[in-house]
């Protein structure tokens, strides 16, 4: 597999994992569910966690690409899970956060 879509994937997966996780962990505590609901949410957050091992750049380069990856991927569940729909606004620091995510991954290093 292509490189750069191998660690695109994983970002795509990680961010499933650990916003799911975290919905899920909201879900227990915030909307009485039963400990079932924390204990996925506890397993999908580890899970999270073994994916980030699996890009190929290191630790604080991948973690903080990640993080424009967990914004736009945050503002989207929201609107899949919640129904709130992002504006302008979000989708533009979205849009923002992923280019600044992809010049910390992907940009050309000597």
């Amino acid at each position: 597999m292509n490189p750069l879509l191998k660690s695109a994937a994983l970002f795509t997966i990680a961010a499933v994992a650990e916003i799911g996780g975290g919905y899920l962990m909201w879900r227990w505590l915030r909307h009485e569910r039963g400990v079932a609901v924390g204990i996925a949410g506890a397993a999908l957050l580890a899970c999270y966690g073994a994916l980030a091992t699996l890009q190929s750049a290191p630790f604080g380069r991948t973690y903080a690409a990640y993080g424009g990856v967990f914004i736009a991927a945050s503002l989207l569940w929201g609107w899949l899970a919640d129904g709130i729909r992002p504006d302008s606004p979000d989708v533009a620091g979205g849009a923002l956060c992923l280019m600044g995510a992809a010049i910390i991954m992907y940009w050309p290093r000597s």
